[in-house]
């Protein structure tokens, strides 16, 4: 299935992005997980590329696995940061043999085993340029990242723009958004796409927090900001690992209420593998929708 289409039906899009872990002993234990979430009948999921060596296979191969053994709609991440064009071709042709019909295509981050090619030696510089050959196949529909607030990386937010346009124009059908905390940053970056012309599904990206620590080390790589409000409520609850959860939970169910009030096309889960605190927003938000 072609995932674009599910965003004309008007109703919410819930999908949830997975991550394998490096050790490949945990992938019964992963697809334990996924089995258990798959009962939230998730329209689609996502499962990250792994950034270096064997790993990258590996996704793949439990990409085609979800799609093909536990029967769940599964679109593949794809970096291209530290890829031959050669490689790209290769990895394509087996996304396609294993059925995927949608890619999740990024830049990517330089791999942290030393693998990454320099710039200069690089065949793709940007993610556009991945989006430009994955279309060129024909048979692939493309999700691209976007940021609400900006690439940690951008020279500003018009520069930001400008390459999450260029991407779309390459031939993305849909825009997933890094997390964020405050929705008022989703809906300024709908208002600002809008009017530079994109027209896409812009899908809101919504992290429940489980671990204080973990979200700020997620917070500093990714460059989303914590309101001052959230931020005081962690800190103060902080040592209590429970209580964490449960403010996460809470403070996603809103962000998701008032996104698809809105508008928002759907949401999608960063799950950080856990599923307690993705059943219960999902099962709450479909009680009361």
């Amino acid at each position: 299935m072609l995932l674009p289409k599910l965003f004309d039906s008007g109703e919410p899009v819930y999908s949830f992005e997975f991550f394998l872990q490096k050790d490949p002993a945990s992938d019964g234990e992963f697809k334990s997980m996924v089995r258990e979430l798959k009962g939230l009948d998730p329209a689609f999921v996502t499962l990250t590329y792994g950034a270096a060596g064997s790993a990258r296979g590996r996704s793949i191969e439990m990409a085609g696995a979800l799609k093909n053994e536990l029967g769940i709609e599964t679109a593949s991440h794809l970096t291209c940061i530290a890829h031959t064009r050669a490689e790209i071709e290769a990895t394509l042709e087996r996304i396609h043999a294993l059925g995927i019909e949608n890619i999740v295509a990024l830049r990517g981050d330089p791999p942290q085993d030393g693998s990454g090619l320099p710039v200069e030696a690089r065949d793709y510089r940007y993610a556009r340029d991945l989006v430009a050959d994955i279309k060129a196949k024909g048979r692939f529909a493309i999700a691209v990242a976007g940021y609400p607030e900006v690439h940690p990386e951008a020279a500003s937010k018009d520069d930001d723009l400008k390459h999450l346009k260029e991407k779309v124009a390459a031939g993305g059908d849909w825009i997933v958004t890094q997390l964020f905390f405050d929705n008022k940053d989703y809906f300024d970056f709908v208002k600002r796409c809008r009017e530079a012309g994109i027209t896409v599904p812009i899908v809101p990206g919504i992290m429940p927090v489980t671990n204080y620590k973990q979200l700020q080390r997620f917070t500093g790589m990714c460059g989303a900001s914590i309101p001052a409000e959230m931020l005081a409520t962690l800190e103060s609850i902080h040592e209590d690992k429970d209580a964490v959860v449960r403010y996460g939970v809470e403070h996603a169910l809103k962000q998701c209420r008032e996104l698809l009030d809105l508008g928002a096309p759907g949401i999608h889960f960063y799950t950080l593998n856990k599923s307690h605190s993705t059943q219960e927003i999902l099962t709450r938000l479909r009680k009361s929708s």
